[in-house]
């Protein structure tokens, strides 16, 4: 009898990059591997990986993140992982090249929205992203709040 795959979604994040949404306009994203280590993996599972502040870099051909801050696991041996270093995103060729020749737009940066566990693996959403002005953010506030209200007066 054949099992069914289960197929493990993004319905649970590791985490989210809240601050992202606040500060750019995400345009286009796309999905990316990370190389890790063992201690990585584990203290991710934990929920150690935090991405605010955190961009990527791309670099001779590579894409990097780089600091995103992932906690020391706490049953590791003395060699535990450095928390801060720069790690590898695993991409395609084609995909690293669209992404530069968008980047050198003036204004246009790749910052890392989620990361979240697919089949066992580690992935992280990233987004092409533009900076937004105060007023933006404001006008985003406004729209919030009231969207926010008329649910809560449907609601009532």
């Amino acid at each position: 009898m054949k099992r069914d795959k289960v197929e493990s979604t993004n319905s649970k994040p590791a985490t989210v990059n809240r601050k992202a949404r606040y500060d750019y306009h995400l345009m286009e994203r796309h999905e990316a591997g990370i190389s890790l280590t063992g201690t990585e993996v584990k203290s991710i599972r934990n929920g150690g990986f935090t991405l605010t502040d955190s961009y990527v870099k791309l670099e001779a051909g590579e894409a990097f993140l780089v600091d995103a801050h992932i906690g020391p696991y706490n049953h590791s041996t003395v060699e535990n992982h450095v928390p801060k270093r720069v790690r590898k995103l695993l991409l395609h060729r084609r995909e690293i090249k669209k992404l530069d020749s968008k980047t050198r737009t003036s204004g246009i940066t790749i910052v890392p929205t989620k990361a979240y566990f697919s089949k066992g693996k580690v992935k992280v959403e990233i987004a092409l992203a533009r900076g937004k002005r105060d007023y933006d953010k404001r006008q985003d506030l406004k729209k919030q709040t009231d969207q926010r209200m008329m649910r809560d007066y449907i609601q009532n």
